[in-house]
């Protein structure tokens, strides 16, 4: 027997789980956390802590562009893992709620 709270997952679950699997969903689902890790990088990146790090940068400035493309690739792929990750486990239990909901 489900409780309240299951009974209302597998309904949400049932309405949203195609929606929720499209590629903008996923871009937007995980967005705040691959920012804030890329801003921390980009940060330390500039921050001039490191003296060798600081020089390397005023040699080169093609490593400006290198660190800014790995940032973006850094970005992508947290956003689309997470929220892969978070639609996946959503429907596990999505799954195990209906084998519950149909044993006798």
């Amino acid at each position: 027997m489900l409780n309240q709270e299951e009974q209302a997952f597998i309904t949400y679950w049932e309405q949203n789980r195609l929606k929720k699997k499209r590629m903008i969903w996923q871009l937007a689902a995980g967005m705040p956390l691959a920012v804030a890790l890329a801003a921390a990088i980009f940060v330390n990146y500039f921050s001039g802590w490191h003296t060798r790090a600081a020089m390397q940068i005023k040699i080169s400035s093609s490593g400006v562009l290198v660190v800014l493309l790995g940032l973006l690739l850094i970005v992508v792929f947290v956003v689309v893992f997470s929220a892969r990750h978070k639609w996946d486990m959503n429907e596990q239990r999505y799954k195990e709620l209906q084998a519950k909901k149909n044993v006798p």
